[in-house]
């Protein structure tokens, strides 16, 4: 027997005989943060039909736990109203885990394209004062490492970190900015998890049972091209980034994707539909979700923006669901707009509004397109959200109104006891109206609020 097979051997016998020790799934760490209030899944690995011990330090209490054949386990802990920090051990027969500095608070996942993504380090306004006072140790931040996997996985890469000037640096900024606010009005611990992947379509992050289930979704796919950034292969990075998480208690869920489905924008608004759904389903949850409307930019489609930009405003019929409007912070020139404070801000003022029940007085919302009536050669238009409705300018455009062959002509517009009323002299019959339906139309129409009305289309 030569040298190299005799080690080979013991490897192996070693092997044989090695005890499996627990092990946590890696959005288990220090530092970590668990939803408030809620039945938390505790869960990982260990040696089949081991038993072991499992400690939580906020009602001081110890729980048996064992595993199944397949060597997995998990048990539900209930937690408390939200402090910390405390701790959580797992005692078995060949190691123990000690998991320190653990809060209890809200956990929110933050999901996406580059615009989530981006971070102070991307370049953001005013950069450096933001990173100086970002020193914030009760929020925490967890970035999954970019995987893409043909089928679900149970795990990621990452480990959680307290904010500080230099984590937040390459975290998403939006979601430091919607967790700060959050923070200030609450006064509560927030975890954040970053699953962002610039370039990215809505496809990507929907699971297979949608495209299954919808084979109209499956052709719409065909028209997003490939990109140098990311995968455009449906499915592979819910796979890999978000499936891993769906036993891991959540909040709810900011968002801010929907440039790199202009290429099918008309079938937008049914798959982001569908991948919220499943996503809930998934979760056993029907957690809120708020998500940022794409900003203008200079697509080379003229009109593909516009249509995301409705199809995600259609999408609010989605119960559970926040949209934040952010045509008036952005440029045509750059598809990540620098302020990225506002997004943040707006998708928190959302959350604290709907979900925390604070903020009640605060108008959080843009006009929206509510309906229309024609009035023999106009269109008077209703609008939600819509007290103190004024136009910036003095002349009110990007108002369209179409006759009965569906051609489009741009339309007068006037302002009329809260509504807008418009009409075209080419068109004596009109059907239907829209509003800043060009990828580039910046609104000009807001509310006494300060933010502005959404893209929208009546047909």
């Amino acid at each position: 027997m030569n040298i190299r097979f005799a080690l080979i051997l013991l490897c192996m016998v070693a092997t044989t005989f090695a005890k499996a020790e627990i092990t946590l799934p890696k959005i288990f760490s220090n530092e970590m943060v668990l939803q408030r209030e809620s039945n938390v899944l505790l869960y990982g690995w260990a040696d089949p039909n081991e038993e072991f011990a499992i400690y939580t330090s906020w009602n001081d209490e110890t729980v048996q736990v064992k595993t199944g054949n397949n060597a997995k386990w998990e048990i539900t802990v209930k937690t408390p109203e939200a402090g910390g920090p405390f701790t959580i051990s797992f005692t078995g027969k060949n190691n123990e885990i000690i998991l320190q500095d653990v809060l209890i608070g809200e956990v929110w996942l933050c999901s996406g394209q580059s615009n989530m993504e981006w971070s102070a380090n991307s370049k953001i306004a005013n950069r450096d004062f933001e990173v100086e006072n970002a020193d914030y140790p009760n929020i925490r931040l967890f970035t999954v490492a970019k995987r893409t996997a043909d089928y679900p996985q149970e795990d990621v890469s990452g480990t959680w970190k307290a904010c500080t000037s230099e984590t937040m640096q390459d975290f998403s900024a939006v979601a430091y900015f919607f967790a700060r606010k959050v923070q200030e009005e609450l006064n509560i611990p927030i975890g954040l998890i970053d699953n962002a992947w610039g370039a990215s379509s809505a496809e990507v992050w929907t699971p297979e049972s949608v495209f299954k289930a919808h084979p109209e979704l499956v052709e719409a796919h065909k028209k997003v091209e490939p990109n140098k950034w990311v995968t455009v292969q449906k499915s592979s990075l819910f796979n890999g980034m978000v499936a891993p998480l769906t036993k891991f208690k959540i909040g709810g869920t900011i968002y801010y994707q929907g440039e790199a489905n202009t290429p099918n924008a008309e079938n937008y608004q049914e798959l982001f539909t569908n991948m919220i759904t499943s996503w809930r389903k998934e979760w056993k949850d029907d957690f809120p979700f708020y998500y940022a409307q794409i900003a203008p930019f200079k697509y080379d489609q003229e009109f593909a923006g516009g249509i995301v930009r409705d199809q995600q405003r259609r999408t609010l019929a989605l119960e559970n669901t926040g949209m934040a409007m952010t045509s008036d912070i952005c440029t045509t020139e750059d598809i990540h707009p620098l302020n990225k404070q506002d997004v943040g801000l707006r998708l928190a003022n959302i959350a604290l509004k709907n979900h925390f029940g604070v903020l009640q007085d605060e108008e959080v919302y843009g006009p929206l397109y509510q309906s229309s009536e024609i009035n023999g050669n106009q269109i008077i238009v209703h609008f939600s959200h819509a007290d103190g409705l004024y136009n910036k300018s003095k002349k009110i455009t990007l108002f369209e109104i179409s006759n009965d062959r569906g051609e489009w002509y741009p339309a007068k517009a006037k302002l009329k006891d809260g509504t807008v009323v418009v009409s075209a002299k080419e068109v004596k019959k009109p059907s239907a109206v829209r509003y800043a339906w060009k990828s580039t139309d910046i609104a000009t129409l807001f509310n006494k609020a300060g933010l502005p009305a959404s893209t929208f289309t009546s047909k």
